[in-house]
Order: C-alpha cells, then sequence, then structure tokens
C-alpha cells in the first residue's frame, strides 16, 4: 500500500473523461497566462524603475542649482522631471491600461476554461508530468 505522501494530490487531478489532448490545451494556456504575468511584472518593474529615477531628478536639480547652474536646473526640471513617458501617460496609467485591457480578460479566460473543462482543476498538465517524473518511496520525490 502507498503512504500518504506517494499518493497523488487530489487538488490537480484530471477530471474523469478528461483527454490528454484537452490536458495540453490547457497546459499550454496556463503557461501563456504565467509568460504574461511575467511581463506584467516586467511592467511594474518598468513603473518602478521610472519613478525612481524621477524622484532622483530631485537631486540633480537641487545640485544642478547649488552648482550655480540654474538654467540647466530648470531645464531638467521643466523638460524631464514629471513628464508623461508617452503621451498622455505616466507608468501607473500603462499598468492600468495593461491589466484592464489584456491581463484581466487574460486571467479570467484561463479560469473560466478550467472551470468548463477540468471543474476548476489547476496545474493538471504539471501534476501529470511531476507524478511522472518522480521517484516513487524517494523522501525527495513525494507526490504532496
Amino acid at each position: 500500500m502507498a503512504s500518504e505522501q506517494d499518493r497523488r494530490d487530489p487538488r490537480n487531478r484530471r477530471p474523469a473523461g478528461v483527454t490528454d489532448v484537452t490536458v495540453q490545451a490547457l497546459g499550454a494556456l496556463s503557461k501563456a497566462l504565467e509568460t504574461t504575468e511575467r511581463a506584467r511584472g516586467a511592467l511594474y518593474e518598468f513603473h518602478q524603475l521610472t519613478g525612481s529615477a524621477d524622484l532622483c531628478l530631485d537631486d540633480a536639480v537641487r545640485l544642478l542649482h547649488e552648482a550655480g547652474h540654474h538654467s540647466h536646473a530648470d531645464r531638467v526640471e521643466h523638460e524631464i522631471l514629471g513628464r508623461n513617458v508617452i503621451p498622455g501617460h505616466w507608468t501607473f496609467q500603462i499598468i492600468e491600461e495593461y491589466n484592464a485591457t489584456y491581463y484581466r480578460p487574460f486571467h479570467d479566460l484561463e479560469k473560466s476554461m478550467r472551470d468548463e473543462l477540468v471543474e476548476g482543476t489547476d496545474h493538471v498538465y504539471e501534476a501529470e508530468m511531476k507524478e511522472a517524473r518522480r521517484s516513487k518511496r524517494h523522501p525527495d520525490h513525494t507526490a504532496t
């Protein structure tokens, strides 16, 4: 009899009647969504880096004034400080539009398809890969 650690996790089991191709398709969809998550993270990194750079401009403006370069300080302050990164938008607005236009609809579609096709079960493809690749009764290859 298999130990508790060798029994497959029921949270990731394929529902009865679900084909291999369906599992593969949902695995590909999940991978695409995960890639979108990474892209979204890159947007947040872009947002934070751009915001940090903009805040550093305060020091540049102050130091240019201290050095007596008032026209240069004024130029930085008026031409770059607080500037839109694309017409009409700061970085937070780009993220908001990305989330509303692409990320949330993609996330919702992926969940809806899992609900419809595999009773909402998450990571069926990966769970089956884990099961196929693990060494039974090895302490670092447990099912759960």
